[in-house]
């Protein structure tokens, strides 16, 4: 089975940038539904963006214009770059990879089966 790995958070401040990774091992994230989601404590998993096999992306309403989420197949690496950062986007920050189940859709991200162990994004002046 598909193992994630995130990594690329950090402490910035309110306007500031960060580009997260995962980088995917064991399987290929070629082709597949992917996603990236986000937990803030005492608050659900929301799912933020996704690409779809056909790499195309979708946003929730409280990232779009702001991140953007790609992947490089060939470092079979999934990446979500972070602009203006807001104290709003505080939070531990996870990869998904859809293998069978919920549409692909970004409210679906925080279903998908296979998940990271999380990385910590915390955004404060």
């Amino acid at each position: 089975q598909i193992q994630l790995l995130e990594s690329g958070g950090d402490s910035v401040r309110p306007g500031g940038s960060l580009t997260l990774s995962c980088a995917a091992s064991v399987r290929t994230i070629s082709g597949k539904c992917v996603g990236w989601l986000r937990q803030a404590p005492g608050k659900e998993p929301e799912g933020v963006a996704r690409l779809t096999g056909l790499d195309q992306p979708e946003y929730s309403a409280s990232v779009q214009g702001r991140f953007s989420i790609s992947r490089d197949v060939a470092k079979n690496t999934l990446y979500l770059q972070m602009n203006q950062l807001d104290v709003d986007d505080t939070a531990t920050y996870y990869c998904a990879v859809r293998e069978s189940g919920p549409a692909c859709f970004v409210p679906n991200v925080p279903s998908f089966k296979r998940r990271g162990q999380g990385t910590q994004v915390t955004v404060s002046s």
